[in-house]
């Protein structure tokens, strides 16, 4: 168990690192320059470094190390956990990011920018993960650094089985996400986690289970097996679709396409209170009753 302890120390050591960065960086930078550029750099780096030492966990662990991947999946759902607490409002998820756009929280720029900094976040993270491979500190990293050369694509099914795949886990995702954006932390980071690990456990065997554009980029995308073409499809059309559906059906429109509500109905901004309705309908049925007595029969 002692290459497990390695990894968990790295694990400490990147969450630690870009808390440091985050915390400078806030001190140094403006608030907006922050939100953009620092916080999704630092986040995108720590989710790219402890995805990949995760990755190369479930693959060598099980006949490598003696164990099995329900350790993996509980450091999965311990570690997005702690990531999730410690973005300060960055998402580290293309994805995301565009699902803020379209909900009118965030401008062009902005959105460009967080874009920019996440693929320069998951390139840091995934040198930094690559040097700490070449180390080899643990038989883990050995092995790893002999099958680097020979990976093979993580789309182990159809191509149109795989972008549904990662559609469907982006789906939930997303809805879940939306669902819990106004709640407190402490009820959202493991929410989350919940979900994301369950989404794992149950596509990784599939697709990798990543609906993360960026993530994908830097795990699978230099593997040999499938074409850019394919990647393309399966993990940015996939996910991209799968968010699209989900801010459909929770929101009923797209707000920076469209206001019109296609699925839910337009409800009174103005409330009348119970009573006076009453008073009022038994007002006009009082005056009703006295205009029928007022008026005269007609004669013959």
């Amino acid at each position: 168990m002692s290459g497990l302890n390695v990894s968990i120390a790295f694990f400490l050591l990147v969450v630690s690192t870009c808390e440091m960065l985050r915390r400078l960086s806030k001190r140094l930078l403006s608030p907006g320059a922050y939100c953009c550029l620092a916080g999704e750099l630092t986040g995108s780096l720590q989710l790219c470094s402890s995805c990949l030492e995760l990755r190369m966990l479930l693959e060598i662990g099980p006949w490598g190390g003696g164990f099995g991947p329900d350790v993996v999946f509980t450091l999965l759902f311990l570690l997005f956990t702690v990531h999730t607490a410690s973005l300060d409002g960055a998402s580290a998820n293309p994805t995301v990011s565009l699902q803020e756009f379209l909900l009118l929280e965030s401008g062009p720029a902005a959105t460009a920018a967080k874009l920019l900094a996440q693929a320069v976040g998951v390139g840091t993270g995934w040198a930094i993960t690559k040097l700490y491979w070449s180390w080899e500190l643990t038989q883990f990293h050995l092995i790893q650094n002999l099958i680097a050369s020979e990976c093979s694509s993580s789309i182990r099914t159809s191509l149109y089985h795989g972008a549904f795949v990662e559609g469907a886990c982006s789906f939930l995702f997303h809805l879940v996400l939306l669902r819990l954006r106004r709640s407190r932390t402490v009820y959202r980071a493991p929410a989350l986690a919940a979900t994301v690990t369950f989404l794992t456990y149950a596509a990784v065997m599939t697709t990798g289970a990543f609906f993360n554009p960026a993530l994908a980029v830097a795990t699978t995308f230099a593997c040999t097996g499938s074409s850019l073409r394919d990647y393309v499809q399966v993990y940015w059309l996939g996910p991209l679709t799968g968010m699209l559906a989900a801010l459909l059906l929770h929101q009923g429109n797209i707000p920076r396409l469209f206001q019109k509500n296609l699925l839910y109905g337009q409800k009174s901004k103005y409330k009348i209170p119970k009573a006076r309705l009453a008073h009022v309908e038994g007002g006009d049925e009082r005056q009703k009753g006295k205009g029928e007595k007022s008026d005269p029969a007609p004669r013959a």
